[in-house]
């Protein structure tokens, strides 16, 4: 062989080149999405009370799509009658249930926010009885000026209940217009769903239209994985509230009946709580228990257990009947998965918004990503 036929790189170091170019590319891969959400993140941070109520309009009028379609077969009317009627329908059922279960549910949120500063006087003392090392340990950092004064702090504020709403509605996505802005945001939602619900056609029907830059076959797989994230978006929400809706009226009544104070109000915001998939759970196990137990009337380690038992019968029904039967295997991702996933997207869109897009946002990409592997990378 001539001295100019000699190659270049031997097999190993071209190995080791295309091994470096791989990871260099994955790394700019991985660069770009970084930079690509953190755009997306501050994008919805700065436009949330634009986003928000788009945003949920926007799923509720997925969501209620086939229920205008029904009335308009059923009634024979025009889309826009069906629509009105689909309005005064909803209308009537809030407002009986707003006078079944209002008053006493906001008796009882008052009440729990009143009771929060006593609960936690009662858990302290309950601390100092039977762990008195470890309160002599954190001791030191209790009686530090800037602990007592962010605790008194917060104790004020759990008493005030504008004071403890005030920061929630603003970490919805009221942003810069405060309560009023928030307000106005609710109150255009059944405006931008009224528009909304008055198209009959595919959501991503003229999406073809918009993407002559494309060539068929790359446009049509666009298309489909649209509608595929459509699919599972209407599939993961309306599974996911009549969940949350049958789990938050199983736990109010199991509290109810347990005797447990605030029952109806913590079982009914547990259940509700549970669109993001194990919060709704965490937060209502967290409270309840400490409350059955330290609860002056009837409390005890049996109410706590009895609580317990609720919170297990509940999931068991949830997970052997109402998930299996309303939602079936529509994510396929496991609960480990979701829960990386709640915390990653609520941390990569900023908030709450991340984390109730989470599920269906991941198991899009997972379905996305094995149709891809599938149709251009699969070997021959």
């Amino acid at each position: 062989m001539s001295p100019d036929s000699t190659p270049l790189l031997s097999p190993a170091q071209r190995k080791l080149v295309g091994f470096a170019l791989g990871f260099a590319a994955f790394c700019g891969i991985g660069w770009l999405l970084y930079v690509v959400l953190a755009g997306v993140a501050r994008f919805i941070g700065a436009f949330s009370s634009v986003i928000w109520p788009l945003a949920v309009a926007g799923i509720l009028a997925l969501l209620l799509r086939p229920v205008v379609a029904l009335l308009e077969r059923r009634l024979r009317v025009k889309r826009p009658v069906a629509v009105v009627a689909l309005y005064v329908t909803f209308l009537l059922l809030v407002a009986g249930l707003l006078v079944a279960f209002l008053p006493a549910l906001i008796t009882q949120l008052l009440e729990f926010i009143a009771y929060l500063p006593v609960l936690w006087h009662k858990t302290v003392a309950w601390s100092e009885a039977r762990f008195p090392e470890w309160l002599a340990l954190i001791r030191p950092y209790l009686e530090n000026p800037t602990v007592k004064a962010a605790i008194a702090s917060l104790s004020r504020q759990a008493q005030d209940v504008f004071g403890h709403l005030t920061p929630a509605l603003k970490s919805a996505g009221a942003g810069l217009f405060g309560i009023f802005g928030f307000a106005a945001s609710l109150a255009v939602i059944p405006v931008y769903l009224f528009f909304f619900l008055l198209s009959d056609g595919d959501p991503a029907q003229a999406l073809p239209e918009h993407l002559p830059f494309l060539k068929k076959e790359p446009r049509d797989d666009v298309v489909f994985l649209v509608r595929e994230f459509l699919g599972i978006l209407v599939a993961f929400f309306r599974g996911q509230l009549l969940i949350g809706l049958v789990m938050g009226l199983l736990f109010a009544t199991g509290f109810s009946v347990a005797g447990l104070k605030f029952g109806l109000a913590i079982g009914l915001l547990t259940g509700l709580l549970n669109i993001v998939p194990y919060l709704g759970s965490i937060l209502g196990l967290s409270v309840a228990l400490p409350l059955a137990y330290l609860q002056p009337e009837g409390g005890g380690l049996a109410l706590a257990g009895i609580c317990a038992g609720v919170f297990a019968a509940v999931q068991m029904i949830d997970g052997w009947l109402l998930t299996p039967r309303i939602m079936g295997r529509q994510t396929g991702l496991h609960p480990v998965a979701i829960i990386v996933a709640v915390f990653f997207w609520g941390q990569a869109l900023g908030g709450i918004l991340g984390m109730v897009l989470a599920v269906p946002l991941t198991a899009f990409f997972v379905a996305a990503w094995r149709f891809v592997r599938r149709k251009y990378f699969a070997g021959p």
